[in-house]
């Protein structure tokens, strides 16, 4: 699995995370093409080589041309979903500003639809935020993961006044983050570097065993002696076949809801990062039927899951524990089929291909588009599949 390693040893900003990935070979000039569809005018993004303590590393200047306004997440939102970008970029984006305001309005104890985001509505934070997805995408990461974050010490001057270092929306959004501060007085990390790597990454510690294949470096603004202010990325295969994360699993009983209500709870939860939602039939108090809906997440995402179960269900109440869940490598292979091209899902153990599942909404639309029953579909691809096995074109890729 291609993984990203954030390695926070000077912490994380928005144009730290923009300039490593650029550092670490996504192409400026394609970067820049693809902010051009946020359609923000008076902004330039420019990348540098520069020095740090020694190390050669990118910095993002992001210049506009207007003052920075204040806005609101609504307005946010609407850029990014009426640009001309891919919906991974877009959903990815979406899902960390909302963090980002949802970690404001806890803060300031509003509603989230009356935050100012000041700092980080600013258009630079935009194009942080917006352009690290494009990067993630051309580097075709798929997992994430993050060195504790080095947060700093000091006091720092913000819209609202003079505050400890790290302010309170860092402190919100790296709630169940590992984080640790040292001899270096300053803010390392920003509100957006805080919500781009609590939001994707989904595990924190050791750099995870892997295959190195590249590396970035993306340099803070401030400059320190004999320290250097940059975020280093490191990408590459993940040779483990198995992965191990705690997780937060949310539960409420629920006796007086709609089949439909409780499918709209299940869309929302997939739909605000919930790694996985189901039902369980339960015998409840005065021998009512009533569902079990539990919730799978991360741990930064608890606080969200549990606002959507308290907003969108009747419970009066909330369960929620951490367990520890292991998963097998797993990649996605084209098998060719008499009805066309189907993606299959293999899982490796040890080195070895211990299965193979056709994707089911693949199969599905081919099955719509050709006519035939799904089950043939599957049946086609499975085949494919076990005749690619059993000739050896599935061997292990180290």
């Amino acid at each position: 699995m291609r993984t990203l390693y954030f390695d926070c040893f000077a912490g994380a900003s928005g144009d730290m995370i923009l300039g490593a990935l650029v550092s670490a070979g996504v192409e400026a000039g394609a970067l820049r093409e693809r902010l051009a569809a946020l359609n923000l005018s008076g902004v330039e993004v420019k990348f540098d080589s520069i020095d740090r303590s020694g190390i050669s590393c990118v910095r993002a200047d992001v210049r506009t041309s207007q003052d920075h306004a204040h806005r609101h997440l609504g307005d946010i939102l609407r850029i990014i979903y009426d640009a001309r970008l891919s919906d991974g970029v877009k959903e990815r984006a979406a899902r960390i500003f909302s963090r980002l305001g949802e970690a404001e309005a806890r803060v300031h104890n509003v509603p989230v639809e009356r935050i100012h985001f000041h700092e980080v509505g600013a258009l630079d934070a935009i194009i942080d935020v917006v352009g690290a997805c494009i990067g993630f995408e051309l580097l075709g990461i798929e997992r994430f993961v993050s060195s504790p974050l080095h947060v700093g010490r000091g006091m720092v001057e913000m819209a609202h006044g003079r505050f400890p270092v790290p302010p309170p929306a860092v402190v919100e959004l790296l709630r169940g983050v590992p984080i640790y501060a040292s001899e270096i007085v300053g803010e390392l990390v920003t509100p957006t570097g805080a919500a781009i790597i609590s939001t994707v990454c989904e595990a924190y510690g050791p750099v995870p065993l892997m295959r190195l294949e590249r590396f970035g470096y993306g340099a803070g603004a401030r400059e320190y002696e004999r320290f250097p202010n940059a975020l280093r990325v490191l990408i590459g295969e993940t040779v483990d076949e198995r992965t191990s994360e705690r997780l937060s699993v949310l539960e409420t009983n629920i006796d007086d809801a709609s089949p439909q209500l409780l499918g709209h709870v299940m869309d929302r939860a997939l739909q605000a990062g919930a790694l996985d939602c189901f039902f369980t039939p339960a015998q409840m108090k005065k021998n009512r039927p009533g569902v079990l809906v539990s919730i799978l997440c991360r741990p930064q995402d608890k606080e969200r899951m549990m606002t959507l179960l308290f907003a969108e269900t009747t419970t009066l109440g909330i369960r929620a524990y951490e367990v520890e869940r292991w998963a097998l490598e797993r990649e996605s292979w084209p098998v060719e089929t008499a009805f066309g091209p189907v993606e299959v899902k293999i899982a490796r153990l040890n080195g070895q291909i211990i299965g193979g599942t056709p994707e089911y909404e693949t199969c599905r639309a081919i099955a719509e588009k050709k006519g035939v029953p799904l089950r043939e579909v599957e049946a086609a691809a499975r085949a494919a599949f076990s005749k690619l096995v059993s000739d050896g074109e599935l061997s292990r890729k180290v």
